[in-house]
């Protein structure tokens, strides 16, 4: 049973992930038009950066294997250039009219969220089979 409960420790390591990548894609979003933060600068699109976790442990004698998990390894800003649009009315434009947007690409967040929500899904039906298949066994044994 150890080993069946590292696998939803596993599964729920993942839930956790899952959450951060989609809170990170909503802020992304959110801020896709966010001219101005704190540091005056253009608000930079982050991205999660992930790590396996070891969950549960090994032990030879049972034959039980150990489930890696999923972890946050840090949340990023990119570093990559703004993109620029000409608005010589807009009260952040520079001398020459432009001004500097987030370097955010609206559809590609939508497409990592749409993606870190099915993993979500799947991470889920991944607990509700091995709760299943642990029900099952324990009326087997009744």
């Amino acid at each position: 049973m150890s080993s069946l409960s590292s696998a939803i420790t596993a599964a729920a390591t993942a839930l956790a992930v899952e959450r951060t990548r989609i809170e990170v894609a909503v802020s992304n979003i959110a801020n896709a038009e966010s001219t101005r933060g704190p540091d005056g600068q253009p608000y930079r699109r982050r991205d999660v950066v992930l790590a396996s976790e070891p969950v549960g442990g090994f032990d030879a004698a049972l034959g039980e294997a150990r489930a890696t998990g999923v972890k946050v390894a840090a949340i990023v800003e990119d570093q990559g250039a703004f993109r620029r649009r000409y608005e010589p009315s807009h009260p952040d434009a520079d001398a020459d009219g432009f001004v500097s947007l987030p370097n955010v690409d609206t559809p590609q967040e939508m497409v990592d969220m749409l993606g870190a929500a099915r993993a979500y899904q799947a991470n889920l039906a991944a607990i509700g089979l091995i709760r299943e298949l642990v029900s099952k066994a324990l009326e087997l044994g009744r």
